[in-house]
């Protein structure tokens, strides 16, 4: 993945004199930085992938009935005992002697059942076989280890459980080395000893599966079958029926069949403790198949070779596991906070809205008179404009017709199009146009501050415009004495096309929602630059704007609420701004406001331990930030592979419907928010679209940011392209914002 070109300033703070705008250099985020994100996040899904693979589910186990094809199968085989040894010429048989009984379990280990097994086992003294799947095996070393520690054996029952007729020659020999490596790397032993996933009795031969069990004994396994079948692994059997079907008759041996694993195996233990006893009692004893076959052993110690691609194979299914467990976990934690705090979120923006709407009642629907008295004092209006010439003309326009006595400001910051000239060329009396060397914006709302003479400034955008009666309804929280910024509504003017109208969802629902839900918590993060007002013996305690983070208006508000005051949402003010309208121009933009967001969040971390309303907004707006709109994202990228994963591996219709689930209630929310505002309802069908284009364009820019946070890069201003005509764009639009 290429790194990123961002247009930086040359240096730090120092800005360029004279009306010449800012020299510039191409700064590449370190390749280095993203190749190491592509990493983990192949590694991640690598993860999954050994996980999926190991935790697929396989069929429990049954027999499969006989082709009735034999042959290909040996007389000797046909009419032989269940321990079968053949080399694919030469076939010989072992079979139980009379009152011999080899108890063996297929389809283990497993961490409920077979722990019961083996503690009836250990009760009456007596040995048996297991058979284990290499999937369990690695995922369960430790109770490998206690099957061979108390005198028992294992044979291989392949990895992952597949119907070995069905599979290519290269698949069955995966299967049995892989399941080897991992009895080596859980136990530091090897196998001798085969059985085949289904398989049954020695009258169940036929020619599919005699060419396995050839296959197998060629490369010198003993393939072992069964006499009789507990059939413990059928629905609804009970104690009884298992007990009736592993009774020899007449005194005679048999290998029995069990299961530790594969399914729901709750009857197997209880049923093996009354079979036992019972065989015991009738003059049984139980053995093993090294001690039928007269071998040392059917579990020769590993090489070491063996020993150590064991080890790493038993050692990358347990990270695999428990890092998919430890995700899920995450997962399932994110997903209730999430629905926890949208829940929270929708109660108080309904809250919020219900206090405004009795205001606007009370007030005979002209001011909503929450806030006391109505302000009707004259305010000061700061358009800051670097090379606005395409919509400074509208912006001051819609400015001039406001309802609430206003005096403009239009702060020049060393624009070289002509901004200047095509403002002071309006004529209107009550505007002030100031010029000077380019400094940047917090620079230039600093002086537009230093010349207002009024108590309260509102401040704005260039490239955006408001309705006659937006500034009215900003100031008049201002009649409460406490409050010391007013964040107003920002609306998407041009919504045509895809990036705008997403931007238009995100809008509406992140000011209908989120800020009004920030205002009655009183912990709003930004007062954005778009429209917001506040009063200037507010802005004198912090010192005015600081270029200390490219998010000027965040850090501003931040420090706000620190300094006492309160900061709240006005949703009736309305301000209209032309959204970007290429990935290019949207990718830029939200860099920069979520590199300068990081920045404002490290700069004021100490609001988490302070006191006071700065204190409420660090433990209530700070970790919104950290948690909701930094760590949560930055973990959607692997949720997306975990999605992904599910399809895979998991039950797809659960998948479906739990991701169907968070898409239908962001939908419901993105409406609730919709109506909120007055908007229409259209847009939200492309909230789905959304979740697959958009998002994901958000969450790398995020991660570029965070990125370029940890590499300490400074960056500076992009200026946006603007296409200008937002006062034709707004003439279509109804009063309701549709």
């Amino acid at each position: 993945m290429k790194g990123i070109c961002v247009s930086v300033y040359t240096s730090g703070k120092a800005k360029p004199s004279g009306n010449s705008p800012p020299s510039r250099r191409r700064i590449r985020v370190p390749e280095p930085r993203w190749v190491i994100f592509a990493v983990l996040l192949t590694l991640f899904a690598s993860i999954l992938l050994v996980n999926g693979l190991v935790e697929g589910e396989f069929t429990q186990d049954g027999a499969i009935e006989s082709t009735a094809q034999t042959d290909q199968v040996p007389d000797a085989a046909l009419t032989g005992g269940p321990i079968i040894q053949t080399d694919g010429t030469t076939t010989t048989t072992v079979e139980a002697g009379a009152k011999q009984i080899v108890l063996t379990f297929d389809d283990g280990p497993d961490p409920e059942y077979t722990p019961e097994i083996l503690d009836v086992l250990e009760k009456y003294d007596v040995p048996a076989t297991f058979f284990m799947i290499g999937s369990e095996i690695s995922k369960y070393p430790d109770l490998v280890r206690r099957v061979i520690a108390e005198g028992n054996e294992v044979g291989v029952h392949t990895f992952t459980h597949p119907e070995m007729s069905g599979k290519g020659e290269w698949r069955r020999t995966v299967e049995m080395q892989e399941t080897q490596y991992a009895l080596a790397g859980a136990a530091g032993v090897t196998s001798v000893i085969f059985r085949p996933p289904y398989s049954s009795t020695v009258a169940a031969l036929d020619d599919t599966n005699w060419s396995v069990m050839a296959e197998m004994g060629a490369s010198g396994y003993l393939t072992v079958v069964n006499d009789l079948d507990s059939r413990d692994w059928e629905s609804g059997v009970t104690n009884a029926d298992i007990v009736e079907a592993v009774t020899p008759e007449d005194g005679e041996g048999a290998v029995l069949l069990f299961h530790d694993g594969g399914g729901d195996r709750s009857n197997t233990a209880e049923a093996l403790a009354t079979v036992i006893p019972e065989l015991l009692e009738q003059g049984y004893t139980f053995t093993t198949i090294a001690a039928l076959t007269g071998m040392e052993t059917v579990n020769p110690k590993a090489t070491t070779q063996e020993l150590v691609i064991g080890t790493s194979l038993v050692g990358a299914v347990q990270i695999a596991r428990n890092t998919t467990i430890w995700f899920s976990g995450l997962l399932l934690l994110f997903g209730v906070l999430t629905v926890g705090r949208l829940a929270v979120m929708l109660i108080l923006g309904r809250r919020h809205a219900n206090r405004h709407r009795t205001g606007r009642r009370r007030a005979g629907g002209v001011v909503p008179n929450t806030w006391g008295r109505p302000y009707t004092e004259p305010v000061t209006v700061i358009v800051p404009a670097y090379n606005e010439k395409e919509c400074i003309a509208d912006t001051v326009r819609s400015l001039a017709a406001s309802t609430h006595p206003i005096r403009i400001i239009v702060v020049d910051d060393g624009s070289t199009d002509g901004t200047a000239e095509i403002a002071e060329r309006l004529g209107y009396p009550n505007v002030t146009v100031i010029w000077q060397p380019n400094s940047g914006k917090p620079a230039a709302l600093n002086t537009g501050i230093a010349a207002a003479d009024t108590e309260v400034v509102v401040m704005m955008d260039g490239d955006t415009v408001f309705e006659p009666d937006t500034v009215r309804l900003l100031v008049q929280p201002f009649a409460d004495a406490t409050i010391g910024a007013v964040a107003g509504n920002a609306k998407v003017a041009n919504r045509k096309g895809l990036i705008a109208l997403w931007q238009h969802i995100e809008y509406v629902v992140g000011f209908s929602i989120d800020r009004r839900a920030y205002d009655v918590m009183r912990c709003m993060a930004t007062v954005p630059g778009a429209i917001g007002a506040f009063r200037r013996e507010a802005l004198r305690q912090v010192d005015g704007l600081s270029d200390d983070t490219l998010a000027e208006d965040t850090d501003l508000t931040i420090a706000i609420i620190r300094a006492g005051w309160r900061v709240v949402y006005e949703e009736h003010a309305r301000a209209w701004t032309e959204a970007p309208t290429t990935i290019s121009q949207l990718w830029r933009q939200r860099y920069r406001w979520s590199y300068g967001t990081m920045q404002a969040m490290w700069k004021h971390r100490g609001t988490l331990v302070e006191r006071g309303t700065g204190g409420r907004f660090g433990r209530r707006g700070l970790l919104n930030l950290l948690l909701f709109q930094t760590l949560m994202p930055l973990l959607s990228p692997l949720i997306d592979v975990f999605l992904i994963y599910g399809f895979l591996f998991l039950d797809p219709v659960e998948t479906a419907t739990a991701w169907l689930a968070m898409l239908g209630i962001q939908i419901a929310s993105t409406v609730y928010a919709f109506r909120l505002d007055g908007e229409k309802l259209t847009p939200v069908l492309m909230v789905p679209l959304q979740q697959f284009v958009y998002r994901q364009l958000m969450y790398l820019v995020l991660i570029q940011s965070v990125l370029a946070a940890l590499g300490g890069i400074r960056l500076g201003w992009q200026k946006l392209h603007r296409a200008g005509g937002l006062s034709a764009l707004l003439s279509t639009r109804t009063p309701s914002g549709g």
